[in-house]
């Protein structure tokens, strides 16, 4: 691990809960091109270029809500892409949603993937 004197550790992998790793994980995976290095029952793990993105079964997982007034979504992930509407139907293709909210009028894009965890698609040039 490459450190500098004020880093104390750095990000490896994200962990998603959610109800069944298979689905989700072969969502992100298609979507990031990212390779899924280990999947059973109960978790599966994609790498990508700098960091992982895990997935881990939690009984009784109740999705994140979207709109969520009450802040318990916790997070999402804003991802950066040259064309939002093509983006948009190829999230679609691989399995996402398009909730009936959508605050960032065009600006972003929200999307809910299989699990029901919400992520935007962004423009890439914003960033």
């Amino acid at each position: 691990m490459t450190t500098n004197a004020s880093t104390t550790a750095r990000l490896a992998m994200i962990t998603l809960d959610c109800a069944d790793p298979g689905p989700v994980s072969s969502f992100w995976g298609d979507l990031l091109g990212w390779e899924l290095t280990y999947g059973d029952d109960n978790y599966a793990m994609l790498q990508g270029p700098s960091h992982a993105l895990g997935f881990g079964r939690v009984d009784d997982y109740e999705p994140p809500a979207w709109p969520n007034p009450q802040g318990t979504k916790q997070f999402h992930f804003d991802l950066a892409v040259d064309d939002i509407p093509a983006a948009e139907k190829r999230a679609v293709e691989l399995g996402a949603s398009v909730p009936a909210e959508q605050p960032g009028e065009d600006r972003w894009k929200v999307l809910l993937d299989p699990a029901g965890h919400p992520f935007c698609l962004t423009n890439a040039a914003n960033w």
